[in-house]
């Protein structure tokens, strides 16, 4: 039986795209089964519908507070009988359930624990990476935790940053290495060959 996808996301979608792509070549490990949204009028969300992936939204709301958002998210992967969660550029915290513990990947474009963190991501990431006169630099999937940018670390790919490169040339080579990175991951998680021990992650062979 195929691995059955949630993906969450808040933006332009462009990772997600990448994961429709690979599922309709058949190349990713699992199929997409409920997509979520934490803003209703993200492109990632037309992307959704054009592929004809069930999308929801679940936006943010202050009044509600972070417990309400995220449950509201949860009962939407429930239903979908979701087995591993994506997180696919979403920029609110997911406060997951302790049933999805070791179930819920995510993707930073650095190579953390540098350059993570509330507020960090998109072109602040790659700004920071050119300001700090890094010569490397690269994209991190991790297991999630209840903490931004924190958790077990599955895998990291690298690039080099020259003098003259510019953050979004920096963005461009990440994202480039970010698109091979996570379905990787994915990939290893349904073969059953990740292993969290003492907080790190082995990659069983």
């Amino acid at each position: 039986m195929a691995l059955r996808l949630g993906v969450l996301v808040s933006g332009g979608g462009t990772t997600l795209g990448n994961f429709l792509e690979r599922e309709a070549a058949g190349t990713l490990a699992g199929e997409i089964v409920q997509i979520v949204s934490s803003d209703p009028a993200a492109k990632a969300v037309d992307r959704a519908r054009g592929a004809g992936k069930p999308v929801a939204s679940v936006p943010w709301d202050r009044a509600r507070g972070a417990a309400a958002f995220s449950r509201d998210i949860t009962r939407l992967l429930d239903r979908a009988k979701v087995d591993l969660v994506l997180l696919a550029g979403f920029l609110r915290l997911y406060r997951f359930p302790e049933a999805y513990s070791g179930r819920v990947l995510n993707i930073h474009p650095a190579l953390l624990p540098a350059f993570g963190g509330k507020g960090m991501y998109g072109r602040r990431v790659h700004e920071a990476v050119v300001a700090s006169g890094a010569k490397v630099t690269g994209c991190t999937v991790h297991f999630a935790d209840l903490v931004y940018d924190r958790g077990p670390i599955v895998l990291q790919r690298t690039c080099p940053v020259r003098f003259e490169d510019t953050a979004a040339q920096v963005a461009a080579s990440v994202f480039e290495l970010e698109k091979e990175a996570y379905p990787e991951a994915v990939a290893l998680f349904a073969a059953g060959r990740l292993r969290v021990r003492g907080g790190r992650v082995e990659v069983l062979p």
